[in-house]
């Protein structure tokens, strides 16, 4: 479940537009209010273009439920500067209030997640995983531990990454946390917008 779901990084960071407004549901394959419930995950961190756009997929895609993992704890270790990561309620406020700014009659149940499938490996009633293209993995994952368990296999939908700067990085919240990091030493920081 984002920095989206599972083993692969769970980090959804980013996902091909340098923003997410005009987003619409087109970019993946079924239309809107294809599923009942769609689940996501991620970290979520210093929430950005990439992450609404993913958020936004999810929101619009779903017509009753959406289910986000937050990853804390342990998911956070290997993190670049993890330390700066935001705390997870205010990530979770945050994922939680965006989402009910793009569709407000929908159930949103937003929780921390220590493990890679949080509750995509256990709410029986999940129709559909949301995912970029660099979590792709993890929702095959997701999908192998749901059969292990005798639970339906989740339609994995695909949201592109956002592509920002010179480079064509993908945006995401570890550069972000650089730049701040860098903001607080007072140093200049050449790390592209991802």
């Amino acid at each position: 479940m984002g920095e989206p779901m599972p083993p692969a990084n769970l980090e959804t960071e980013g996902l091909n537009n340098s923003s997410s407004e005009g987003m619409d549901a087109s970019k993946i394959n079924s239309p809107p209010n294809s599923y009942d419930a769609v689940v996501l995950g991620g970290t979520f961190d210093r929430l950005h273009d990439g992450h609404r756009r993913l958020l936004k997929a999810a929101a619009e895609l779903a017509r009753g439920r959406v289910v986000v993992g937050v990853c804390t704890g342990p998911m956070l270790v290997n993190k670049e500067l993890a330390h700066l990561i935001e705390p997870v309620e205010k990530r979770m406020e945050a994922v939680e209030r965006y989402i009910k700014s793009v569709k407000p009659e929908l159930l949103v149940h937003v929780e921390p997640i220590t493990d890679p499938y949080g509750p995509s490996i256990v709410d029986s009633d999940l129709d559909a995983i949301i995912v970029s293209k660099e979590t792709f993995a993890g929702g095959l994952s997701v999908n192998k531990r749901r059969a292990e368990r005798g639970l339906s296999q989740l339609k994995l939908e695909v949201v592109d990454l956002v592509i920002e700067g010179e480079n064509g990085e993908k945006l995401s919240s570890t550069a972000l946390r650089q730049l701040h990091a860098s903001e607080q030493t007072g140093q200049g920081c050449s790390v592209a917008s991802e």
